[in-house]
């Protein structure tokens, strides 16, 4: 018999945390392992209610430093190490976990990909709709974001979610910051009728997504990891320390003539799975209409700015790259230019020295010559 665990880290998650569980728990899984991480907004208390009734294993870790990767690692080993897992699958709050066969459940696609499969990776899709200033939002964001990437720049966005990595149970695997990548090898791609992918809510309101943007970026200042300057998260924090991020937020929602468009050309595609099976914990506050509309205008026009900005960035470094290439070039060139002449001088005192060694030779073989001379002529005259 297939046992699927689940690993959660979470931090003031009240919005979604407890749907996100019931979820996954109707969908087959047999144990889940969660640590809450250090969380003051009343998501500790509640998966303390679900520990009571048995229906997780709850961790505690109250530092925050990003420490993730390390984290979830411990959680994913001990998915083997204490539950016995066959299949684990590391999720974030945000995060619900489906068969692409919606008529089947979680676990029922699980059980049908053998083992040797290893690990796979699982696609995970941005849930999009109206944005909102509070509320869960699992009735209201219900299109998949299939946008182009070219559309994303202009909303702020680098790109889509990366796929996450579901993987078979092990006492030592090791998962990634992320839950991006493990290295337990892929023997393959699950077949099409075990398909699995995830439905992923991150920016469920203005609320949620300030409080945590703001926590992730403070957590990243605590820790010793360096993410890269366009990190989503990194670049987020910038923009809710410059004051920019609820603009960039609002823009990100398509609404009106987009969403329209987005629905006729396929890049948005409505998926009420969790909307149809899922009642939001929070109540939806919306964002005044004239407000959301100056807002979105706003950061469309920031994320022109910064993309403008990071093309000009791009372009300046390949120069200073280039530049640097040039400089050493020529250094080069000099230190070889210096080489030679400093061959030359030797060469040149070189031949100098054997110019003045021949003239000697010369001027000894003239005299011998000229003594040899000298001594025949006295023989000759003595005669």
């Amino acid at each position: 018999m297939t046992k699927l665990v689940m690993t959660l880290m979470v931090r003031d998650e009240i919005d979604i945390v407890g749907a996100m569980l019931d979820h996954h728990l109707r969908q087959g899984v047999d144990v889940v392992i969660v640590t809450d991480n250090g969380s003051v907004d009343g998501t500790a208390e509640l998966l303390a209610d679900y520990a009571a009734r048995g229906l997780v294993d709850l961790r505690h870790d109250p530092v925050q430093k990003k420490q993730q990767g390390t984290t979830v690692t411990e959680m994913a080993r001990d998915a083997y190490r204490l539950h016995s897992a066959n299949w684990v699958i590391n999720a974030d709050a945000d995060e619900f976990w489906v068969a692409t066969d919606r008529k089947k459940t979680l676990k029922q696609a699980f059980e049908l990909i053998p083992e040797s499969v290893g690990s796979f990776d699982v696609p995970v899709f941005d849930m999009i709709g109206e944005p909102a200033l509070d509320g869960t939002g699992l009735n209201r964001l219900i299109y998949k974001d299939l946008r182009s990437e070219a559309r994303l720049l202009e909303i702020g966005l680098l790109s889509h979610s990366t796929q996450n990595a579901a993987h078979i149970g092990s006492p030592d695997v090791t998962v990634s910051q992320g839950n991006h990548f493990v290295d337990i090898a892929s023997g393959g791609t699950p077949d099409a009728a075990a398909g699995i992918e995830v439905l992923h809510f991150p920016w469920r309101s203005w609320a949620q997504y300030a409080r945590k943007v703001e926590n992730a970026g403070r957590s990243y200042e605590n820790s010793d990891l360096t993410p890269s300057p366009n990190h989503h998260g990194m670049r987020d924090y910038r923009r809710f320390q410059e004051g920019s991020l609820f603009a960039l937020y609002a823009a990100r929602h398509p609404a009106g003539d987009e969403l329209r468009a987005g629905i006729e050309a396929g890049t948005l595609v409505l998926d009420t799975t969790i909307a149809d099976s899922v009642e939001s914990p929070v109540r939806d506050v919306p964002i005044e209409p004239a407000l959301l509309d100056s807002s979105r205008d706003l950061g469309e026009v920031i994320a022109r700015l910064q993309n403008q900005v990071n093309a000009t960035t791009i372009e300046r470094d390949t120069f200073s790259y280039e530049l640097g290439v040039a400089r050493l070039e020529l250094e080069q060139r000099r230190e070889r230019n210096a080489t030679l002449e400093a061959r030359i001088a030797k060469l040149r005192d070189k031949v100098a020295d054997t110019d003045d060694q021949l003239e000697r030779l010369r001027s000894r073989r003239v005299l011998r010559l000229a003594d040899g001379l000298s001594a025949a002529m006295r023989k000759a005259l003595r005669r």
